[in-house]
């Protein structure tokens, strides 16, 4: 018989063993450990002070960035405050440009009171007597004064009566002032006349110097000097201007004769009439006012070159 083979015994495989690398990394004696502490404080205090030198920089630009800012602070500051006043004063200019048409339109009550606050000091209310006996009423405003007397301008239509001599007695009303007035010259033409009182320096109204001194379209005012507030307002537009007269729809009642016409800013433009009638027509509702320039030509004497005064 074929004798049986046996398997040979098998030998088990030896254990791997693992890597001790606790041991090479962690030292395991006293040396060990202290070398191992004190290359950990070494790379804290290294790590330290880079952080601290990071911080430091860090720190000192921005102290100069800091000291930079504040240094220019005034000067930016100052330029900034320009620019704000400039762009503020185009934003005014601009919506006073927008809002003159609206202003020419009509005047706002603030207009007409700061225009009478302005005005009425000058404009005084003549009271006297017509040709018939019965009351003749207008205005008058001052055009010169001296340390003695002061100079108005009205219109001859409320005065006329006076041209002849004995005339009826003439007064300038205020409020509850009384001030007797004589007539010194008139100008039939141009409906003109010039009247003085005996007190001095009475505040005079500033003539527009513009050329012509009212464009067509312009808002324009008469001023009486009778009213609760020292005087009153009407306004109104003007339709034309020429050497003539000043064409415009102010309502000229018989307390607004002789009274200024003016602009809104009141400068006197014009003399406010019922009965100037350049054009050969009486007016309707539609008036005629000479201009303030052509009171120079006989009723007053006005000073060769100044075109804003007249004398006395």
């Amino acid at each position: 018989m074929p004798s049986e083979t046996l398997p040979k015994p098998t030998t088990p495989a030896p254990k791997r063993r693992r890597p001790d690398w606790q041991g090479r990394v962690l030292p395991r004696s006293v040396l060990g450990i202290t070398a191992l502490i004190l290359a950990a404080s070494l790379g804290a205090a290294f790590s330290g002070a880079v952080l601290y030198a990071y911080y430091e920089y860090r720190l000192d630009t921005n102290t100069k960035s800091i000291d930079q800012y504040v240094n220019g602070f005034d000067k930016r500051l100052d330029t900034a405050v320009k620019i704000i006043d400039k762009e503020r004063d185009d934003a005014r200019s601009s919506v006073k440009q927008e809002l003159e048409p609206l202003r020419q339109i009509a005047a706002s009550g603030s207009t007409i009171s700061d225009l009478l606050k302005k005005t009425s000091p000058s404009v005084w209310f003549v009271a006297t007597q017509g040709d018939d006996g019965g009351p003749s009423v207008g205005s008058a405003f001052v055009v010169f004064a001296d340390g003695d007397q002061s100079y108005l301008l009205t219109s001859l239509t409320t005065v006329k009566a006076s041209t002849q001599r004995p005339g009826p007695a003439i007064e300038l009303r205020k409020g509850d002032e009384r001030l007797p007035a004589e007539l010194v010259t008139w100008e039939e033409g141009r409906d003109l006349a010039l009247l003085s009182v005996k007190r001095g320096n009475l505040p005079r109204l500033t003539w527009s110097t513009a050329d012509p001194v009212v464009d067509p379209g312009e808002r324009v005012f008469a001023i009486s000097g009778l009213g609760s507030q020292g005087g009153s307002v009407t306004q109104g537009l003007v339709s034309d201007i020429s050497g003539a007269g000043i064409q415009h729809d102010a309502d000229v009642g018989p307390q607004f004769q002789g009274g200024p016409l003016v602009t809104s800013n009141g400068e006197v433009v014009g003399v406010a009439s019922r009965t100037f009638a350049p054009l050969g027509f009486p007016p309707d509702a539609v008036w005629f006012a000479p201009p303030i320039r052509s009171a120079c030509d006989k009723v007053l004497r006005c000073p060769a070159g100044n075109a804003n005064g007249a004398g006395g």
